[in-house]
């Protein structure tokens, strides 16, 4: 029994592994999170995307959209250790280096605020074009 289970499982590890040997050429990172220190890790990870040459969509909605506003809460503006940075900062740093971010359709509307409230460089993500990229065959999604 103990021969047949470990055959099972090493025969699931070769099916694995081509699987896991595959990478995404396309990332979108949600941000929902009201945590400083998630928004900043969710920053992080995406910013090392964006230096690995992924092609990156960030979608900000809820409490995580609050980093796109020029009036931005100060837990996205204040430095964080162990680096001083900020959730807002490595977001500005991504776009720069070519990621694309969006707040949630819905966002501003519940705010009752307009585009202009948003710092440069975000915009207002549109449904289907983002199901879209979701769904793309060749996207990871991750969430925080």
């Amino acid at each position: 029994m103990m021969k047949t289970v470990k055959a099972a499982f090493a025969a699931l590890a070769l099916l694995a592994t081509p699987a896991l040997a595959e990478e995404a050429d396309k990332l979108v990172t949600v941000v929902t999170s009201p945590d400083a220190q998630t928004q900043l890790m969710s920053m992080v990870l995406t910013m090392q995307a964006v230096q690995m040459g992924r092609d990156v969509q960030i979608l900000l909605c809820g409490p995580g959209g609050d980093i796109a506003l020029k009036a931005a809460p100060e837990s996205a503006t204040a430095g964080q250790p162990p680096k001083g940075m900020s959730p807002q900062g490595l977001l500005q740093a991504a776009i720069k280096n070519g990621a694309k971010a969006n707040v949630c359709a819905i966002y501003l509307p519940g705010k009752g605020a307009t585009p202009d409230v948003l710092i440069d460089g975000v915009g207002v993500a549109a449904p289907p074009a983002m199901a879209g990229a979701m769904l793309g065959e060749d996207t990871v999604v991750w969430s925080f």
